[in-house]
């Protein structure tokens, strides 16, 4: 009995230590007064929660405001510049490795590219042991001030000891990347759909703040979202919910990577693009035999370049692609009626930034009238890199959520990867 009632009371000191801490996270700084009228914490409880951590570090004051008739108030904040994460995305052309003070600000970065795609898991392993070296040596923040690392992959991650990755479009069968990456650092790690992260990104610090029901795409060579309900991802039985880009938008269609037909991806992901705009130009085109030597990016800068010469199958091929991006918007609108649709990844803005207005027509079109009025359709505000950040927000998400600092058993974190997304309510 004695047993349980400590445990008890450790639960609901951690409970309010993290209660304080997402709140001066998120809308910090805040005085003890405005976490008093905030919270439903008692005088007594916020002054000693405070306390204990301003003492381990983790807030520190922030100056004073004039209160009325009284002594200023002291404002608090989270200590961001102290303690560190670091995210990953493995993209399918590249790994991009980024080191963040707690904020989510860019401390230091390093890219490593794939020129074979994510094939080689060996290669993108050794990138990523690579990238962690380089940016803390680069930075110069100390090991023991990093709370994590998150990763960001192309695929459905099964948590566990192993961590296994099961992307159909890249080749990877239950890869077990965790485990991997275990054998060349000792820091925490959280893996994840990198469109999840995303989302997780783009809901604390983008074009998802204020929603609570908003589905983010990740558009780059593939296609894949975030559906948020209530503030949180949904994540299906098996974890796979979101492969948005294998919905079917045209029966027995185009081939897809998947090996299915028809997949929305085949059509709105930038490889898709390029490859329509292959068939549509022909092999006596002159882009068309530059293409080869070009990657992804640089490809679709020059379809989109050729499109505003009035080149007729750069200007279809766009067309094509505002319709079929028009139409599986629409399908998100009517399956889940979220408030906000949020288009990402470096081809979703580059290809939202001009072909926004015709997609947002279409998806009017193809909605049901009452789901779509309720619905906006609008661009990620985080850039391009947007999946390395979001990777970022995994620890930190621990992090808010037990409010203690690093230096836990792995044990420990393999059982709170399973709640590291946080609730941000």
């Amino acid at each position: 009995m004695a047993e349980r009632a400590m445990r008890t009371v450790r639960d609901l000191r951690r409970s309010n230590r993290s209660l304080l801490l997402k709140r001066l996270y998120f809308g910090g700084p805040l005085s003890r007064q405005d976490l008093i009228d905030t919270t439903s914490l008692s005088a007594a409880s916020v002054s000693n929660v405070v306390g204990g951590l301003l003492e381990d570090g983790l807030v520190i004051e922030a100056g004073a405001v004039e209160s009325e008739g009284g002594r200023p108030r002291i404002l608090l904040r989270v200590n961001s510049a102290a303690w560190h994460a670091i995210g990953v995305d493995v993209g399918e052309t590249r790994v991009l490795v980024e080191l963040f003070t707690l904020d989510l600000s860019v401390a230091a970065r390093a890219t490593y590219p794939l020129p074979d795609g994510c094939g080689d898991v060996d290669l993108v392993v050794k990138h990523i042991h690579n990238g962690l070296r380089t940016v803390i040596a680069e930075s110069g923040v100390r090991a023991d001030s990093i709370i994590g690392v998150g990763v960001g992959v192309p695929g459905v991650v099964e948590h566990g000891l192993d961590g296994a990755v099961y992307g159909q479009s890249i080749g990877w069968d239950g890869v077990p990347l965790e485990h991997l990456l275990r054998q060349g650092t000792d820091l925490p790690l959280y893996v994840d759909n990198g469109a999840t992260t995303l989302g997780q990104a783009e809901m604390w610090l983008g074009a998802g703040r204020g929603a609570r029901d908003a589905v983010i795409a990740l558009i780059g060579s593939g296609v894949g979202a975030c559906v948020v309900t209530g503030g949180a991802p949904y994540r299906g039985t098996g974890r796979s919910a979101g492969e948005w880009g294998h919905t079917t938008v045209q029966v027995d269609g185009q081939l897809c990577r998947c090996g299915s037909r028809g997949c929305l991806e085949a059509y709105v992901g930038a490889e898709g693009v390029i490859a329509g705009y292959r068939e549509l130009a022909g092999s006596g085109d002159g882009l068309v035999q530059d293409l080869p030597g070009l990657d992804e990016e640089a490809a679709l800068g020059r379809i989109l370049a050729a499109a505003d010469r009035g080149e007729p199958a750069a200007q279809e091929v766009l067309a094509r692609t505002a319709l079929y991006l028009g139409a599986g918007i629409a399908n998100l609108i009517n399956l889940f009626n979220p408030e906000r649709i949020i288009l990402g990844g470096w081809a979703g803005l580059t290809l939202g930034a001009r072909l926004l207005p015709r997609v947002r027509e279409i998806a009017g079109q193809y909605s049901l009238r009452h789901a779509y009025a309720h619905s906006e359709i609008v661009l990620g505000r985080l850039g391009p890199d947007a999946v390395a950040r979001g990777a970022a927000t995994l620890p930190v998400a621990r992090f808010l959520a037990t409010a203690t600092l690093p230096g836990r058993t792995q044990g420990e974190v393999l059982l709170e990867q399973r709640d590291a997304v946080a609730d941000i309510g």
